[in-house]
């Protein structure tokens, strides 16, 4: 998986100048937010983590590969994706059409006191990123794209104001549809529980870069991603495992961690503090404690 894409990145990927920010910041903070039509979408895109979210109406076909799965695209769909997540995108059909808009979470939610967009139903770890859409569908949400593609050309001196609330408006449009879709329901409760927490946990990894660091380190941390009290989820685990969920979450770090220190150039410092360790002596421990050698002496086994 390549490095995270930053929203600098996108706009050279795209072979566009990053706008200045005082332009995109008008009374948001430091919220980033712009809308294009789906011609500016390469056909094929890097899998990988993006720091920014993305509502996408695609028209056209192709495969989304999003976290460990693919889903085929065959008719107009909604595109949910946040930056938690790694996907991209193999276009089919020549003609791609329709619009995406990227924004920050500091875009769509200002006020510092809100919870996180991860929590809502349509970002939230496990929620299923593409929603298919029927003739009346497309019609609402073709009309509010291009009511923000108009928005976003204008000089009124609140436009960001609005674009945020028709961003909004899909939103709450595509919760008010997925609450009466019909997805595919696992029987068991804990199993169901369980593969979340396992997609989760995978979901953080590989670590791409030294200062991006895991941020779930602990069973309350996957807890509170899932909504499910911790020990719910340690019980669901164990049942369906056979292994406490903080044996799980340890051996994946172990495994990261020695992928690190043998394909890696990091120091071992570096690799501490990316694996979410506050003294790179605790990742020591931890590390001699699971393979009886330390770091160092892995590296030097392998020159």
């Amino acid at each position: 998986m390549n490095k995270t894409e930053t929203v600098s990145d996108f706009y050279k990927r795209i072979n566009r100048n990053t706008p200045p920010l005082s332009l995109h910041n008008v009374g948001l903070g430091l919220g980033h937010f712009n809308i294009f039509t789906r011609d500016h979408c390469s056909l094929v895109t890097n899998y990988t983590r993006r720091d920014f979210y993305k509502v996408s109406y695609i028209i056209g076909t192709g495969k989304l590969h999003y976290a460990n799965e693919w889903i085929y695209i065959d008719r107009p769909a909604l595109m949910f994706s946040n930056p938690m997540i790694p996907y991209s995108w193999e276009a089919e059909s020549v003609v791609q059409k329709g619009w995406f808009c990227l924004f920050t979470e500091d875009f769509i939610l200002p006020d510092k006191r809100t919870s996180s967009l991860q929590d809502t139903p349509l970002f939230k770890t496990g929620a299923r990123p593409v929603y298919f859409l029927n003739d009346e569908q497309q019609q609402e949400i073709s009309a509010i794209f291009r009511k923000m593609e108009q928005e976003m050309q204008s000089d009124y001196v609140h436009k960001f104001s609005m674009l945020r609330n028709y961003l909004h408006l899909i939103i709450h449009e595509a919760m008010k549809w997925c609450a009466a879709d019909k997805f595919e329901q696992q029987s068991n409760a804990g199993a169901r529980i369980t593969n979340l927490f396992l997609e989760l946990l995978e979901r953080q990894f590989p670590i791409d870069e030294p200062d991006r660091t895991v941020q779930l380190r602990a069973p309350q941390d996957y807890a509170h991603q899932l909504s499910v009290h911790v020990n719910h989820l340690n019980r669901s685990v164990k049942e369906a495992t056979g292994k406490t969920t903080s044996t799980l979450i340890s051996d994946r770090i172990l495994k990261e961690a020695q992928a690190l220190l043998v394909h890696s150039d990091w120091n071992v410092s570096e690799i501490a503090y990316s694996l979410g360790f506050e003294y790179p002596a605790h990742f020591t421990n931890f590390y001699k404690k699971k393979t009886g050698q330390s770091p160092a002496a892995l590296r030097k086994s392998i020159v």
